[in-house]
């Protein structure tokens, strides 16, 4: 009867971990494997093992090119979220009930619509003759269309749209824990609504914006659509990279070593930025 007992939660869990097993823990490492096959374009994957896909992307400039414009298209949507978000949550959580429940709806809005729609969308807005350049034009505050579609900043414009409800959600569930009174205490001393939010709010909030941050982070690293639509062929992304060498190249070795590589980094920078943030807010997690 202990035994039964002690084995039912894995007994429970073991659809979801089974499901987690074959559709990802198996295909990563998979994919982790095919990263060490040679490959030669007259004979395909070879069946010799080396860490010659390794050597080549991390002695190429090309790569680290690609690597480093990720990465800062990531950050950049990141603390785009965090500087649009973080005040958003803090307008939700007062709101009456009704009017948050419509707000709610307009934030999550953009998840109910497929990337490849919002992204397009943004690719009339940005464009040479798109709304945008049209309006400006119109109202002669520039002469000629604005380059904002296949740049990075376009990129980062489009991804903030779809990440910033993540961003929302995770300060907004975090801020629901707070400790009103202490608002209402600095308020009655006399604070200023500015101190009130820079010295109480945001310490409160800083667990919602780590967990969005990584999740945002994360996300736009990894991001296919909206690149790949946004930055065309001029702006190549690690995902974009990827793409082309399984589909274009057929070197599925070295795009799995660019996968695979990809991973890693995000994992390292998720988790020196989740030590360093839970370092220096200790005592607010507490």
């Amino acid at each position: 009867m202990n035994r039964l007992a002690s084995a039912k939660p894995w007994l429970l869990s073991g659809p979801a971990l089974l499901l987690f097993l074959v559709f990802l823990l198996i295909p990563l490492v998979m994919t982790f494997l095919l990263s060490f096959n040679s490959f030669s374009f007259y004979g395909g994957i070879e069946e010799s093992y080396g860490l010659g896909n390794y050597i080549e992307i991390l002695s190429d400039s090309y790569f680290y090119e690609i690597f480093l414009r990720t990465f800062l298209i990531a950050l950049g949507t990141t603390i785009l979220c965090v500087l649009l978000g973080v005040p958003e949550a803090y307008i939700l959580l007062r709101m009456r009930p009704f009017a948050r429940s419509l707000m709610l709806l307009v934030v999550l809005g953009p998840l109910l619509i497929s990337v490849v729609v919002r992204t397009l969308g943004w690719s009339i807005l940005l464009g040479n003759k798109g709304v945008i350049n049209e309006f400006l034009i119109r109202l002669d505050l520039i002469s000629s269309p604005v380059k904002m579609l296949y740049t990075s900043g376009g990129i980062v414009v489009a991804l903030v749209h779809v990440m910033i409800p993540f961003m929302i959600i995770a300060v907004w569930a975090a801020l629901q824990r707070r400790d009103a009174s202490a608002e209402q205490a600095a308020e009655s001393l006399g604070a200023s609504p500015v101190k009130v939010f820079t010295r109480i709010v945001l310490p409160q909030a800083m667990p919602g914006i780590l967990s969005g941050s990584l999740i945002v982070f994360s996300l736009s690293a990894s991001a296919f659509a909206t690149p790949a639509i946004l930055g065309g062929r001029r702006i190549k992304v690690i995902s974009t990279t990827v793409y082309d060498e399984f589909l274009n190249t057929l070197n599925w070795p070295l795009g799995a070593a660019i996968a695979v590589l990809l991973l890693v980094s995000v994992l390292v920078i998720m988790l020196s930025w989740n030590r360093l943030v839970e370092k220096r807010y200790s005592g607010v997690f507490e």
